[in-house]
């Protein structure tokens, strides 16, 4: 089942197609993504850290975000990219964390240029520290080596521009990456506008498709990037976790300024609604079957 997993989001990339990836913190996030239409699920270390009220840094154990993945994957049927920030140590820690997320049935890892442990990079005036080039290549090969199914995808994640390092900077390690095996390169901005963007992904001359999430730049749409003809996944990195937090805001403060439920529970999803979405026909149709 994971093969085929794997298989559609790798010939998403060969043939040039967009995906579009919505990012997920838990099973239920994961299958309102998949209801929606998107393709595939982000699982976001940032929206899970958050989940957890904890910062995005490294935080969170490697345990914690691998059965948070391994409960996604098993509920959707579309590719899950699985965040793993800086690959939870060297070159060695990579090597035994791949074979797990790939268990796990996740379909692609994302791991960035940064040292560990991380800084989130959209935090204002983060500490943004940058591994070396070489030493990055040798977690990207230990990446690539570990793997079982050559369909599941190493994507390198780019900082350089999130480091204000410059295009130069993050062109050359883009492609250093891309030697080093990686099947794409994600480029990452947090610059208001797409410009910082729209010039990397011009200057582009390497041969693997490029990765977008943009956050900073949400006024670039799906139909923009396609037509960069270089993009082969857009993914919108915390989308569900801060439309949860800000739906939850909303009717918090609602019941406690009314003090009751009574303006706020027929604009809410039902229960009934909540006992689907947890997959109440299944169990029934097991009852049916099973229960003497």
């Amino acid at each position: 089942m994971n093969s085929k997993k794997n298989q559609v989001l790798k010939e998403a990339f060969s043939q040039g197609r967009l995906m579009t990836a919505m990012a997920a913190h838990n099973p239920l996030s994961a299958r309102l993504a998949q209801d929606a239409g998107f393709g595939a699920i982000w699982g976001s270390g940032f929206e899970l850290s958050a989940s957890y009220a904890v910062p995005d840094a490294n935080i969170l154990s490697m345990g914690t975000h691998l059965e948070m993945m391994r409960a996604i994957a098993s509920t959707v049927d579309i590719p899950l990219i699985a965040d793993i920030d800086t690959g939870f140590g060297n070159a060695v820690n990579v090597s035994y964390v791949i074979p797990l997320y790939e268990a796990a049935g996740a379909s692609a890892i994302v791991m960035e240029d940064k040292t560990f442990p991380k800084d989130t990079s959209l935090r204002a005036d983060g500490r943004q520290e940058l591994a070396r080039i070489d030493e990055f290549q040798g977690k990207i090969e230990a990446a690539c080596a570990a793997r079982r199914d050559p369909d599941f995808l190493i994507i390198a994640r780019v900082e350089a521009l999130i480091a204000g390092l410059g295009q130069e900077e993050a062109l050359k390690r883009g492609l250093a990456y891309e030697q080093a095996g990686a099947d794409a390169i994600l480029i990452h901005s947090k610059q208001a506008t797409p410009d910082q963007i729209l010039s990397f992904v011009q200057a582009w001359t390497g041969k693997v498709p490029l990765v977008l999430v943009p956050t900073a730049y949400p006024q670039l749409t799906e139909a923009d990037i396609a037509r960069l003809g270089k993009v082969g996944v857009v993914i919108y990195g915390n989308h569900a976790i801060r439309a949860a937090v800000g739906a939850m805001q909303a009717v918090f403060a609602q019941i406690r300024q009314d003090g009751g439920i009574q303006n706020v529970d027929a604009n809410l999803p039902s229960v009934k609604t909540i006992i689907g979405l947890q997959g109440d026909a299944h169990m029934r149709q097991i009852e049916a079957r099973f229960l003497r």
